[in-house]
C-alpha cells in the first residue's frame, strides 16, 4: 500500500490534535508515516502509533529550534526522498503552510492549502476547500508531482487505529539557507488554561455588542463553562477590548470548531470569513436584522447581558 507523509505538530513531544486528524485522514490514502522533528520522538511515537502511524521518522538537531522554517523543510524533503510518498500532509498553521509551500517548490509539485476534507481518487487525493469567505465549496486535486496538502484543524475527528509506530532515525543535511534567519529570543505566552483558538472544538466570541473590555468576563465565563476558547471580532480587538491574538476573521484567525457562539457580533463579511465553516453556529444579538442571523443554525434575539449569564448558569447546572 502507498505511504503518506504526515508532518507532526508537537510541543516537546506532546502531539497536538491537528496531527491526529491528519493521521486519520492519511489512512484514507495509504499507510501514514509520521515525520517528527525535535526532542522526545520516542514519547510522541506512542501517540502517533495509536492513531495509525506505521513508522515515525525522527530527527533532532539544534537547527530546528534556533532557526526559522528552512531546517524543517530540509528535514521534510529528506523524509520525502526516503519514502517516495503518495502525498504529504501538513497542518494548516502559519508555519505549516510556509513549510508546505517551500517543500512544494523544491519538489516541483502542486500544493493545496486549507483543505477541510480529503478522500482517495482514481488520479490522486481529492480535497475539499471552502473559498471566497466560505461562499463556495471547491473540490480539487494536484495534477503535477506529489500532492502537498495542508488541512485546517477540526476537519476530521481523530480516530484511533493502532499501528506499529516504529521510530526510525532520519538523516538530514542542512543547506546554506537553513541558517539564514536566526531566532534571537522567545517569550512564553501566558497560559489561560483554555484550548488554542484554532484547534478548539468550541469557540465563544464577543464583538462590538460586548461594549467594553470590562464586560469580556461574560464571554470568558461562558467559554470556561463549555471548555471553549475565546474569540473576538475585529471591532472588539481594534477597540482594545481583547488581544489581537484572539481575533477571528479575514485579518485574524480562521476557526472551524464543532460549535461557534457569536455574541454581540453583527456578522460582517470580514468576520464570517474566519468562522463560516464552523459545524454549528449560534448567534446572540439584540438586532433581529443583524447579518449574522443569515448564517446561523440557531439564533437568539436578545440582550447578551441577559442571555449569556443565563446560558452560562444553565450549562454549569447541566454539567452537575
Amino acid at each position: 500500500m502507498a505511504e503518506v507523509l504526515v508532518y507532526v505538530d508537537h510541543v516537546d513531544g506532546a502531539v497536538r490534535k491537528p496531527t491526529l486528524e491528519l493521521l486519520t485522514l492519511a489512512r484514507r490514502l495509504g499507510d501514514p508515516v509520521a515525520v517528527h522533528l525535535g526532542p522526545n520522538a520516542e514519547e510522541a511515537a506512542k501517540t502517533l502509533g495509536e492513531y495509525g502511524a506505521t513508522r515515525v521518522l525522527a530527527a533532532d538537531a539544534p537547527e530546528f529550534a534556533d532557526y526559522l522554517v528552512v531546517p524543517k523543510v530540509d528535514a521534510l524533503q529528506a523524509a520525502y526522498e526516503s519514502v517516495s510518498p503518495a502525498a504529504v500532509l501538513v497542518p494548516s498553521s502559519a508555519e505549516g503552510k510556509e513549510i508546505a509551500a517551500r517543500l512544494a517548490v523544491r519538489l516541483g509539485s502542486g500544493i493545496i492549502t486549507d483543505a477541510v476534507d480529503l478522500e482517495a481518487g482514481d488520479e490522486g487525493p481529492v480535497t475539499t476547500q471552502s473559498v471566497f469567505a466560505a461562499a463556495y465549496t471547491t473540490r480539487s486535486r494536484v495534477t503535477k508531482g506529489t500532492p502537498v496538502i495542508t488541512v485546517k484543524p477540526n476537519s476530521a475527528a481523530p480516530e484511533a487505529a493502532p499501528a506499529a509506530g516504529a521510530v526510525e532515525q532520519l538523516s538530514v543535511s542542512f543547506g546554506e539557507a537553513a541558517t539564514g534567519t536566526k531566532v534571537t529570543s522567545r517569550t512564553p505566552r501566558e497560559s489561560t488554561g483554555r484550548p488554542e483558538l484554532t484547534e478548539a472544538a468550541i469557540v465563544v466570541s464577543g464583538g462590538r455588542g460586548v461594549n467594553g473590555a470590562e464586560n469580556f468576563h461574560l464571554i470568558e465565563g461562558l467559554a470556561d463553562a463549555l471548555g471553549a476558547a475565546v474569540g473576538a471580532s475585529r471591532a472588539a480587538v481594534d477597540a482594545g477590548w481583547y488581544p489581537h491574538s484572539h481575533q477571528v476573521g479575514q485579518t485574524g484567525k480562521t476557526v472551524s470548531p464543532q460549535l461557534y457562539i457569536a455574541t454581540g457580533i453583527s456578522g460582517a463579511i470580514q468576520h464570517r470569513a474566519g468562522m463560516q465553516t464552523s459545524k454549528t453556529i449560534v448567534a446572540i444579538n439584540k438586532d433581529a436584522e443583524a447579518p449574522i442571523f443569515d448564517l446561523v443554525d440557531y439564533g437568539i434575539v436578545g440582550d447578551l447581558f441577559e442571555v449569556v449569564p443565563q446560558l452560562t448558569e444553565e450549562v454549569k447546572a447541566r454539567k452537575g
